[in-house]
């Protein structure tokens, strides 16, 4: 979850909200990587989930942290947060702890951040009988048992969730995503990395399924963290069907935006109850919450982060269709993308893949992908063939780069190979060797 926006001051004319999406527009010799990942603290004696507070907790190992140099970010009297140089340390609703990295020029350099974050985070977490788990939903722990993090933002989301939706609190307390941030050049450039991102999410969410388990059985789903998704929230998640239309831009998006209901608005170090409110109504000085006062573009990078498409637009495009894995696949994950996004001609190769899909064909592949992983088909698509195709586009669009980059793509390739993913490694696993008991996955997943 975004940590508040901060920065730019009123908005005075609607253009304000297009243009500053297209202020993220950069040249190629400017175009970083930011890569995302959330993962479970849990206490090796009990197996139960990492509490905020206490001596084994969410809290020492913030305490711990900071004598590598991580600033704290407080709300109110509570620690909610880290920060150093460019990079975050974030707490999702249950605690699942979050980095957000600098933005980066290579893979190797986020290779290298990823590791000696496990590295700092293991320091600090061994000594005290604490482990993580790489897994895109928790398998055992109820809604009951999930601590809940001291956030106003998660507060107001939870109680709204429960209201719209089938299984948005699931969504915030029991699973784990990892994603990727990277730029665009143009509108234009925008529009084509956009409309294949949400046609290629299906093949991200095959390739990293890890969430076969929850409420401690088989659930039916090789990724039900991307199932938890569907019937969540429809005015903010889905496949975005109109950034395919003819003429889609910045504006369309900021549209779309628009429409979905606010959640809160942030003043002062707190959440203001805003649900179910319209931004629109904000530019107007129509907000109940706020009668009489107008927006900040502050307040309106904030709004952004309340809806969460399949692939989502700020002053960059975020890839959100992957459970969390293991350390391979988290650095696998932005090597995909980076791959098919910055090398011209994997991307328009990509495009060529796609764009023959309708919106039928598109969610189909989204919802067969979050029950057969690689086997899941739809209109006579075969994911596992798209995946084939779309992995070594990645491949040429890595090699073209000339970093020895294409080396983070071998689990992905591990996987098309045996035409496997870790959540059918683990159901293999549970259904013989674990004889159905899913104790062992907590060491299996460790990070």
């Amino acid at each position: 979850m975004s940590i508040p926006q901060s920065g730019g001051g009123p908005i005075e004319n609607f253009a304000q909200l297009a243009e500053l999406l297209d202020s993220g527009s950069k040249p190629k010799s400017e175009w970083r990587i930011g890569t995302e990942h959330e993962k479970f603290g849990w206490l090796t004696d009990t197996r139960a989930p990492l509490p905020y507070a206490g001596d084994r907790s969410i809290s020492a190992l913030f305490a711990g942290l900071q004598s590598f140099g991580w600033t704290p970010v407080s709300e109110g009297d509570n620690i909610i947060g880290m920060t150093r140089r460019g990079a975050n340390i974030s707490l999702e609703p249950g605690g699942q702890f979050e980095l957000s990295g600098a933005p980066l020029e290579n893979l190797h350099q986020g290779a290298e951040e990823l590791q000696n974050h496990l590295d700092e985070v293991r320091s600090i977490a061994d000594p005290l009988g604490i482990k993580f788990m790489g897994i895109g939903a928790a398998p055992e722990w109820s809604s009951e048992t999930m601590p809940v993090m001291p956030k106003g933002r998660y507060r107001l989301m939870t109680d709204y969730m429960g209201r719209v939706g089938t299984h948005g609190t699931q969504m915030m307390y029991r699973t784990c995503t990892v994603q990727v941030n990277l730029d665009y050049a143009s509108e234009v450039d925008m529009v084509k990395k956009l409309r294949v991102a949400l046609a290629l999410q299906p093949v991200a969410t095959a390739l990293f399924a890890s969430s076969p388990f929850f409420d401690g059985k088989p659930n039916g789903h090789k990724s039900w963290r991307s199932r938890i998704w569907r019937g969540l929230d429809n005015a903010r998640t889905g496949m975005l069907p109109f950034a395919f239309d003819q003429g889609f831009g910045f504006q369309q998006y900021v549209d779309w935006v628009l429409d979905a209901p606010m959640y809160f608005v942030y003043r002062d170090g707190k959440y203001i109850n805003a649900l179910g409110q319209s931004f629109r109504d904000f530019l107007n000085g129509k907000l109940p919450a706020l009668p009489g006062e107008k927006p900040t573009l502050s307040d309106w990078a904030d709004h952004m982060t309340t809806v969460f498409p399949e692939a989502r637009v700020k002053k960059y495009i975020e890839m959100r269709g992957a459970d969390c894995g293991d350390q391979a696949h988290i650095d696998a994950l932005p090597a995909f993308w980076v791959g098919l996004m910055y090398d011209d001609a994997a991307l328009d190769a990509a495009w060529d893949l796609v764009k023959g899909f309708d919106a039928d064909t598109r969610e189909g592949l989204r919802i067969n992908a979050s029950v057969s992983a690689l086997q899941a088909e739809a209109n006579g698509v075969k994911l596992l063939d798209l995946a084939r195709a779309a992995v070594g586009l990645s491949h040429a669009g890595l090699a073209a780069r000339g970093l020895d980059e294409q080396r983070y793509l071998a689990p992905l390739v591990q996987n098309l190979a045996t035409e496997k993913t870790q959540a059918d490694r683990w159901l293999d696993l549970y259904n013989g060797a674990w004889g159905k008991n899913l104790t062992p996955i907590y060491e299996a997943s460790s990070l």
